[in-house]
């Protein structure tokens, strides 16, 4: 009996880049791929200055099983009718570090308002 299961999610990603006419690089169109078996961490929801009193912060941890192993660099990944921005480029732990189906937390973040 397995005690925890992950769901799927999407990750998305450019679909290489091209150049337009003053050389400047454009990106290319998102393209989706289907990730099962992840788990999905809700973060810390703050609310922003006293400028924003609408605005909101939302964070999430997306924890990736070891089988994924692609770059999340630059991508989005869609959960729940939203598209989160990965931060940064995460790596997995060491897997003798780590003993379960996940590896590597993927942070991403959201502001609204």
């Amino acid at each position: 009996m397995q005690l925890i299961s992950g769901c799927a999610v999407e990750v998305l990603r450019r679909n290489g880049t091209g150049v337009d006419a003053h050389g400047n690089e454009v990106p290319g169109e998102w393209v989706s791929e289907p990730v099962a078996n992840v788990l999905p961490q809700p973060g810390a929801t703050t609310d922003l200055e006293a400028s924003r009193p609408n605005g909101v912060t939302v964070s999430m941890t997306f924890h990736f099983p070891k089988t994924y192993t692609a770059s999340l660099r630059d991508c989005l990944i869609r959960y729940g009718g939203r598209d989160y921005p990965v931060i940064g480029d995460p790596q997995p732990y060491l897997d003798a570090n780590c003993p379960g189906e996940w590896n590597r937390p993927v942070e991403c973040g959201v502001c609204d308002g």
